[in-house]
């Protein structure tokens, strides 16, 4: 009984060890996902401003004729 004990304990700490370590990722995970979003944000408010003053390029716009022409 003692012995099967001892498993059991040793078992929950080793899951909230792991708990731990998946919550400590969640955690990173979570302020990646927000400095992405802030610079998703800051990209989109820059296209917007480069298509607002015209400096944009129709996609493909390049490709219509070569360089020489």
């Amino acid at each position: 009984m003692n012995k099967e004990l001892e498993e059991l304990q040793t078992h929950i700490a080793f899951q909230e060890h792991t708990i731990a370590e998946l919550n400590t990722a969640m955690i990173d995970q979570q302020k990646q996902l927000d400095i992405f979003r802030v610079e998703l944000r800051l990209l989109k408010e820059k296209l917007s401003e480069l298509e607002d003053r015209g400096d944009s390029k129709p996609l493909g716009a390049a490709q219509d004729r070569p360089p020489h022409y």
